[in-house]
């Protein structure tokens, strides 16, 4: 009698497994519930996606704003651009430009001029409020990562800990970098040296978010871009724009 009663148990526990798999297997034939979402939208199974680059563009719109724009477009890939407060046409129209085509739009500054921006927190405050807000009324777009001008670990400011504390309260994520190219220190670095630069950066680590500039006197970014981006794909790097499930990369931190 119990081995009836045991061989009916293992009966309905098999049947009930089966209908559980066919059901999945109905509602998701691919098995992409299995997999993990990646940044930008994009499905990749758990042991993918460990190669990772971010690249990030600081102080644009710049006239060569629709030439990266459009090398990035022409390799497929999403960057982020941390801007500043520019009221041309063209810098408007860069800004939406930026966000219609999917790379993400984060503030920097309104001013760029660091006297102004880290005479006092209020300061701080009216700059990058300033930023936020205009950024917002061109692109419908709220913008919510940060950058600080100099990195959080500038020396322009003694203690930078209330300026971080501000950027936390409003639920923004601010980003330092731990790839760079040297764009900003040397105009004159050839595009092949400013590539070797971030390269080697780069290969020392699984996540990388590359420091470039978007400014006029850095042409030699421009002309390197695209082979730096052909480089990457074919070394295995996901080449990825930052979201809000992006892990912040920062020199220095402070408590919410």
């Amino acid at each position: 009698m119990k081995k009836r009663i045991m061989a009916s148990v293992v009966l309905i526990l098999l049947t009930l497994c089966f209908a559980c798999q066919w059901s999945r297997e109905k509602a998701d034939p691919l098995g992409i519930a299995g997999q993990t979402e990646g940044e930008g939208g994009l499905l990749a199974s758990n042991s993918m996606n460990k190669k990772k680059v971010y690249l990030t563009f600081d102080d644009g719109p710049s006239d060569h704003t629709n030439e990266i724009l459009d090398i990035l477009k022409e390799n497929g890939v999403k960057a982020t651009f941390f801007v500043v407060g520019k009221e041309t046409a063209y810098a408007k129209k860069s800004y939406q430009r930026i966000v219609l085509e999917g790379h993400t739009l984060g503030m920097h500054s309104y001013s760029h001029n660091y006297d102004q921006i880290y005479s006092s927190l209020d300061a701080f405050k009216k700059d990058i409020n300033k930023l936020h807000n205009y950024l917002y009324e061109i692109t419908e777009t709220k913008p919510f990562i940060y950058r600080f001008p100099g990195g959080s670990s500038n020396s322009c400011v003694k203690d930078i800990n209330s300026y971080i504390q501000y950027i936390n309260q409003q639920g923004w994520l601010y980003f330092d970098w731990n790839a760079l190219s040297g764009d900003a220190l040397n105009f004159d670095t050839s595009a092949k040296q400013l590539n070797q630069n971030i390269l080697k950066d780069v290969r020392r680590q699984d996540v990388s978010v590359v420091l470039m500039h978007d400014l006029h006197e850095a042409k030699h970014t421009v002309e390197g871009l695209d082979s730096l981006i052909k480089t990457l794909k074919k070394e295995g790097y996901q080449i990825l724009p930052i979201t809000e499930n992006t892990k912040p990369v920062q020199h220095k931190s402070v408590d919410k």
